[in-house]
Formats: structure tokens, sequence, C-alpha cells
């Protein structure tokens, strides 16, 4: 009997022994986070949370639905309708100077061209048309060379009996400053110094009277 008795001590004082040393193993061990149960419905990711794919420093990449740059305002518009003309100052074949400044009160047509330019050559008699016609409203018109010498020029508005001045930019820089990029360009500007229309050339007849109406008030323009 006290053999039986001596048995049954020892198991369990082993068995508790050992509820012991596990206890003190699993108070040891580091916690594991348990997974969060992922919502109803919901697609689990295998992808990296974005904190831990964003190194220090770095940029995160613009997002595809990002706004996309502004656009330009109305006040942009193509030939600076609607704005102040800009500045132009040129010298004049044959002598002295063009400055639009002092034409103000006055309409003015300006056409940039060049004298190695078909539709240029083309437009130059409808323009003497438009010059005579309406002298007595007022209108000015001035041919604006781009990047020639006074002598070729000269000579290309003798040969088409040219009826208006033509003014020297000879570095480009007028041409620039107006955004006269193609050859050739036209605009139209009002007595106060208001672009009020452009074109880009070749236009004819229905094209320059449209321009003119516009700068010419109270007198009906036509082809």
């Amino acid at each position: 009997m006290w053999a039986r008795l001596s048995i049954v001590v020892g198991l369990v004082v082993g068995i508790a022994a050992a509820g012991l040393i596990l206890g003190a193993i699993l108070a040891l061990a580091p916690d594991t986070p348990r997974p969060t149960p992922a919502a109803p419905g919901a697609v689990p990711s295998s992808e990296p949370s974005a904190a831990a794919s964003v190194s220090p420093g770095a940029t995160p990449a613009a997002s595809p639905n990002a706004k996309a740059a502004a656009v330009p305002s109305v006040a942009d518009a193509p030939f600076h309708v609607g704005r102040p003309a800009p500045p132009l100052i040129l010298s004049q074949v044959g002598g002295g100077s063009i400055d639009l400044a002092s034409l103000r009160g006055k309409p003015v047509w300006i056409n940039f061209m060049a004298t190695y330019c078909p539709p240029c050559q083309d437009e130059i008699p409808l323009m003497n048309g438009s010059a005579t016609r309406y002298a007595d409203s007022g209108l000015v018109v001035v041919a604006a060379d781009i990047r020639e010498d006074e002598a070729a020029v000269a000579a290309f508005a003798k040969g088409l009996d040219a009826l208006f001045p033509f003014g020297l930019d000879t570095d480009g820089k007028a041409a620039t400053t107006w955004g006269a990029i193609a050859l050739p360009v036209h605009f139209w500007i009002d007595a106060e110094g208001v672009v009020r229309d452009g074109a880009l050339g070749g236009i004819g007849p229905d094209v320059m009277a449209d321009g003119l109406r516009k700068i010419l008030p109270g007198v009906t323009a036509t082809p």
C-alpha cells in the first residue's frame, strides 16, 4: 500500500513540476501578434504596407488620378486678342522708324512676313487694296520683315508696288515678342491699342475683311 501511495505522490509531483516548467517557457517567449480578422468580403492583400514600402526621405510617386497641370487662362488667348498690343519699334525701309506707340488713336494692321515666303507675296496686293480703300478711316498698314537685310526688302516692296511702310525686325526679337513663330502672321489693333483679331497666313480677302471690321467701327469692310 505504501508503495502505491509513493508512486501516486511521485506522479503528482512530476506533473506539477512539468506544469511549472511549461509556464516559465511561455512567460519568457516573445509575444506574437495575432492576425486581425479581415472584414467580410475583403480580399487579403499580399502587398507590404505603405509605411513599410517607403524608405526614409523617399518622395511618394504621383497618383495616376492627380489633377493635370492648369490649363492656360483665356487671358493667354492666341494672337494677344483682347490684350494691349506688345511694343513694336522697327527701322523703316527707306529711312526713319515705325513705332506702334506713336500710332495710338489709329487702327493698325500689322503683318509679320518675309520676302521668301510665297503667301507673303500673294497677300501684298490684297493689303494694298485695303490700305487704299480705308485710308480715309485712318487705317495704317505695316509690314514687319523678319531677319532680312534692307536691300532685299526694299526690292521686294518695290516689285509688288507696296503702298504701305515696311519695317525691319533684323534680329527677330519683335517676332518673338509677338509670337510670330510662323509666317505670315497678321494682327489687327484698334485705335486704343488693343489687339482685336489675328490670323496665321496665308489668308484671303474674307479673313482680311473680318479683321478690319473689328478695328474700323462704323465701317463695313468688304472682301
